[in-house]
């Protein structure tokens, strides 16, 4: 049976990893889309945004079904906006299902494709077409706000461009950008549209940028730093590389990575989370055997573990394939998404009195 983490935000306090539910609280369900993206979020007041739908294929059914388990789980029967980061098939590929089961009021997103690819622009020219013209539609640009109560929600970056006001203030230098260089000369991908999201609820802040890439979060976090800090980095990438100018100058206390058993947290992505000066915790919704034992979290930390058990996990990571646009094909598996039950562990996070 697959778990998932569920984040319970309460105005007095930080975040707490957690399976209970209250109405007082922001609730953050990062969902087990073997590899994909699902992330929902459910307010004080009941109102729900979804980011990203899951896998396409033969997971679409799964995902769909444990997108829905995470809705019951937090007393949601319609989903009131969907953002769609980007179109890759690991983050809209169960939309079709979903749509097909849940009420969907808003659909959101970056604007037209700029990946052809036959079977997402097939899908994009039908189906999503129809859907959004039974409801509302909204292309959204960095700087946007988009209205839920009780939650300041910014868009940072969309289709390729990047918010240039300060969310928190004045934008800071940011000191780790001299570390990196911006790749020159290659082609944008949908990776590269990714439609980021600030959220903020009282004290609480929290980020979410879909699959951007390197370049693109350079662009959003060089040479100043214009969001500040968070409480909770939902790792961009599935967990894949977010480079130090994001990581460490968002100074997150907890990091959750919505990797796969073979997709995300490796050694390099870990060592830059590890790494990051004002961390807590990294909690992962699945063992990497990219990692290994050598760069992965405390098993209470784990929302799953491996796909096949063995006698010893082995400490050295995994060599996986040649990356592609996509990833292998993630393991399948039949059980549904429930709230993380594997340990039944929770930890909460109190702001201390002198925390920014």
């Amino acid at each position: 049976m697959q778990t998932k983490l569920v984040i319970l935000v309460l105005l007095s306090l930080g975040a707490a990893v957690a399976v209970a539910q209250s109405r007082k609280t922001l609730d953050i369900y990062v969902i087990d889309v073997e590899g994909g993206n699902a992330v929902l979020f459910v307010t004080p007041s009941g109102e729900s945004m979804l980011i990203d739908s899951g896998n396409a294929g033969a997971g679409a059914v799964r995902d769909a079904e444990r997108i829905l388990a995470a809705a019951k789980d937090a007393g949601v029967t319609s989903i009131d906006h969907l953002i769609t980061t980007h179109y890759h098939g690991d983050h809209i590929g169960g939309l079709a299902e979903l749509s097909a089961r849940i009420s969907i009021k808003e659909l959101i997103d970056h604007g037209p494709n700029t990946q052809p690819n036959p079977n997402t622009d097939a899908f994009l020219q039908g189906a999503y077409r129809e859907l959004y013209s039974k409801t509302k539609h909204t292309v959204a640009k960095p700087g946007d706000k988009i209205p839920i109560a009780g939650v300041d929600w910014r868009v940072v970056t969309s289709a390729t461009e990047v918010i240039k006001t300060p969310l928190q203030g004045k934008a800071a230098p940011n000191p780790y950008c001299g570390t990196f260089t911006p790749q020159t000369g290659v082609n944008l991908t949908e990776d590269d549209q990714s439609l980021g999201s600030f959220i903020t609820f009282g004290k609480f802040r929290t980020i979410h940028l879909g699959d951007l890439t390197l370049n693109r979060q350079f662009d959003l976090m060089c040479p100043n730093n214009r969001l500040g800090t968070v409480d909770l980095l939902i790792a961009a990438r599935h967990g894949n590389v977010n480079a130090e100018f994001l990581a460490h100058a968002l100074r997150p206390r907890v990091i959750v990575t919505n990797n796969g058993t073979r997709k995300g947290a490796q050694p390099e992505a870990m060592k830059i989370f590890f790494s990051a000066p004002n961390l807590e915790d990294v909690w992962q919704l699945h063992f990497s055997q990219l990692g290994g034992q050598e760069y992965t979290v405390a098993g209470m930390f784990i929302a799953n573990v491996v796909d096949e058990q063995q006698d010893t996990i082995p400490v050295a990571p995994f060599t996986p394939a040649p990356q592609g646009q996509q990833a292998p094909p993630p393991p399948e598996h039949d059980g549904k998404a429930v709230t993380n039950t594997r340990n039944g562990f929770s930890k909460t996070y109190r702001r201390p009195p002198a925390s920014n």
